[in-house]
């Protein structure tokens, strides 16, 4: 079946189903919430009374030194609508990695599932095991300088009981810290027959509903270190027919890491998807950006990582460059939104010498031989504590009468849903020690804005400090309240705040709460900040997620906190992580470059458009270089909102930029201190109508992407490519186009574009 007909007989489907849901009153109030269905049931749950669940990490192994004989392939599919047998899956991601990830795409053996593929879709004279595209192109970039030294695999597949599989792999391993018998976290010693449901009492969730990592809650992290390059190799156990996803995702799909300082071809290009039965062989180096230019002796010792034993081991790069909290997602051509809603996406935390995970250890006390800024986390583990370093990840969820997950499909101004979910748990409670925590905060929505207020059951706001903007550490930390706002500032979708929230001198038993604050009417971004007096008292009755998502439950500690004060790198006091910054001179030879994200030219079915340099506004076409800033070089790059009310997080792919001007002036002190890699543009005071940003393009070259992090614009197809190449160079790479029998490639081309702010010719 074609990607063309599928989609018309899954809107027919879905048409017969939920046309005329929304309900009359939930119209004449003005908000479509959930966007174009009725209210999702809650099947008698109740607010705060689940305990959320925190991630479970994949965990990595050493490469293998050698093939396995003995590895059996892929399991067998059910049938053209299912997925392998759980036991099957299980069996299978605990064998090694097998075959050996090689260079080029390895496309000597068949796709094990080429048989079931031709019962189901189409006879498949040839087939290749990896979906990467085939030759030259998508061949790992310095594969030999950066050997992978770990790996991790994983499968894309519907949800299934958690069966153990990753007990072994956690760091913890169920005996350190609060993760002990005894401890804060302890659960049994594993997380076997935790089931994909978002609150006990609401049904389980079918395996083509909801598609994880494994298919398995808890969500999944990543715990990486610098200077130990990653191979993931990600298994595609989907449905083999397209329509077998209860109405919404595709069963191709492409990973990216956001925002990793990795090779163009492991950075999910839209186009570089793959096939059910296929797996895709990722390579993210875990290199600080200045590698081939700072630092090349590898001497400074605030470049590195932790040895595992209490030493640090010495890098090339700029540690100023050193990332914290990032996450991988899906990055599917026009089903991005669909795939990362329905369970595509995972946390991952970088650790470095800097950010070691590990309190009261070589704590930086100005002292260069001591990095280690010594942010909440523990002190069982070397490095990678997690006792009092949580990762949150928030987002708006919608369920049909069934209480399965719901997308409605039509809708391209924006998907909200009308339930608030952490960690996929709703509105969950958290147990905390009367002590300082770190929380990562990702905001996993589809178009959802949050934006954070933090208070006590008396309805007082709890002061925290901002430490973490996108994934860097700032350079000082920001205290809340502050002149400028009294709470986190709007979060767009995919930007990561990390905070510190101090506990100590609470009561055992104290009640402390996360409300979002930010209202949304529809899908075109935030509409307006609710008084948080109108929120508590209950006077406000509008958008169901505007309000209380997340209850802390204040619990005893009587141990030490070994971890940095936060009000100690304030502005005027230490630094955490210093701004690499840029010279006058670089700033003021910089090529400029505008994008403006609008609706100019859209067409139904694909409004959303971006205009290079005052050009037309265009839709996305893979093979259209937009532009092509040369290896080595400064930009600056103008991001511009096309006005009418919209909103729109702007991402751009590897790179992070640090903000020269936000509205025409100065930012605010949230992002004064930050580098950052989404850039909100819009129509609240802290998401201004402009953004101007300078950015640096350094050690990989190739295919890269800036889009609206909207999933819903970026669909329907506000996604432009930007290719960086070598000084002098005029050559694009070609576009692959990837079949069930493999890829072939088409000629790329590179906009021409009317002078504007950025001089003449976008794709130069």
């Amino acid at each position: 079946m074609s990607r063309t007909l599928y989609f018309a007989v899954r809107c027919a489907s879905f048409a017969a189903a939920f046309i005329g849901s929304q309900t009359a009153s939930a119209y004449a109030a003005g908000f479509d919430i959930p966007t174009g269905a009725s209210p999702s049931p809650l099947f008698g749950a109740q607010a705060f009374t689940q305990e959320m669940m925190l991630f479970e990490e994949f965990g990595t192994k050493p490469i293998p030194a050698s093939t396995c004989p003995t590895c059996t392939p892929m399991p067998p599919t059910s049938g053209c609508g299912g997925a392998p047998a759980t036991l099957a899956i299980d069996d299978f991601l605990k064998q090694t990695l097998n075959p050996a990830p090689t260079r080029m795409a390895n496309t000597t053996g068949p796709n094990p599932w080429a048989t079931m593929v031709g019962n189901c879709v189409k006879a498949l004279p040839v087939s290749a095991g990896e979906g990467r595209p085939a030759g030259e192109w998508f061949a790992h970039q310095r594969w030999s300088e950066f050997p992978a030294k770990a790996y991790f695999q994983s499968a894309q597949t519907g949800a299934r009981d958690n069966g153990g599989l990753r007990d072994a792999y956690q760091r913890h391993h169920f005996a350190v810290g609060e993760f002990k018998p005894g401890g804060l976290y302890y659960r049994g010693g594993t997380n076997k027959n935790t089931q994909v449901r978002l609150h006990p009492s609401m049904p389980v969730q079918q395996p083509n509903s909801v598609w994880t990592f494994d298919g398995t809650l808890p969500p999944k992290l990543l715990m990486a270190r610098y200077g130990e390059p990653i191979l993931f190799r990600h298994y595609n156990m989907l449905p083999v027919d397209p329509a077998a996803n209860n109405g919404f995702g595709f069963h191709t799909i492409s990973t990216h890491e956001h925002n990793g300082h990795n090779p163009a071809e492991s950075d999910g290009y839209t186009s570089a998807y793959f096939f059910p039965g296929q797996y895709y062989d990722y390579h993210w180096p875990m290199i600080l950006g200045g590698h081939d230019t700072i630092n090349t002796a590898a001497t400074d010792i605030r470049a590195g990582y932790p040895n595992g034993t209490g030493g640090i081991v010495k890098i090339r790069g700029d540690w100023r460059e050193t990332m914290s909290t990032h996450w991988f997602h899906d990055h599917m051509l026009d089903y991005t939104a669909q795939n990362v809603y329905k369970g595509n996406a995972a946390m991952m935390n970088y650790y470095s010498a800097v950010d070691r995970g590990r309190e009261g250890f070589q704590c930086n006390y100005a002292n260069a031989a001591n990095p280690n800024l010594c942010l909440p986390s523990g002190t069982g583990l070397d490095w990678g504590n997690r006792d009092y370093d949580v990762n949150l990840l928030i987002a708006d969820k919608a369920w049909d009468s069934n209480g399965q997950l719901f997308f409605n499909i039509f809708n391209t101004d924006g998907f909200l849903g009308d339930r608030a979910t952490v960690n996929w748990g709703y509105k969950p409670y958290f147990n905390v020690r009367a002590r300082r925590y770190r929380f990562r905060m990702l905001n996993g929505s589809v178009s959802r804005y949050f934006k954070t207020a933090i208070v006590n059951q008396a309805g007082q706001r709890v002061p925290f400090y901002l430490v973490g903007n996108d994934g860097n550490i700032m350079q000082h930390a920001v205290p809340f309240p502050n002149a400028q706002s009294n709470d986190l500032p709007s979060q767009g979708i995919a930007e990561r705040y990390d905070i510190v929230v101090d506990f100590k001198g609470m009561a055992p038993g104290t009640k402390l709460y996360f409300v979002n604050t930010l209202e949304h009417k529809d899908g075109k971004g935030p509409n307006r900040e609710i008084p948080l007096s109108e929120i508590l008292n209950g006077t406000y009755q509008g958008d169901p997620v505007v309000g209380k998502y997340m209850e802390l439950r204040v619990v005893a500690y009587t141990g030490t906190d070994l971890s940095m004060d936060p009000a100690d790198y304030v502005e005027g006091k230490k630094t955490m992580i210093p701004l690499p910054g840029f010279t006058s001179a670089e700033l003021a030879t910089a090529r400029q470059r505008t994008f403006e994200f609008g609706r100019s030219g859209g067409s139904d079915n694909a409004p959303w458009t971006i205009k290079t340099d005052g050009g037309q506004g265009l839709n996305m076409d893979s093979h259209r270089v937009s532009a092509a800033p040369t290896k080595d070089t400064v930009e600056i790059w103008h991001l511009k909102n096309g006005g009418q009310g919209w909103s729109h997080p702007v991402h751009i792919h590897f790179e992070e930029g640090q903000i020269l001007q936000r509205g025409g002036v100065a930012p605010p002190l949230w992002e004064k201190w930050a580098r950052k890699d989404v850039y909100r543009i819009g129509n609240l005071p802290d998401s201004t109508a402009s953004v101007d940003i300078a950015i640096r393009f350094r050690e990989f070259m190739g295919t890269y992407m800036e889009h609206c992090h909207n999933t819903q614009h970026e669909d329907h197809a506000m996604l432009l490519r930007w290719d960086i190449r070598n000084p002098g160079s005029a050559i694009a790479i070609p576009t692959p186009v990837q079949t069930w029998e493999g890829t072939f490639y088409e000629p790329s081309f590179g906009l021409t574009a009317s002078s504007g702010s950025g001089g003449s010719g976008g794709g130069n």
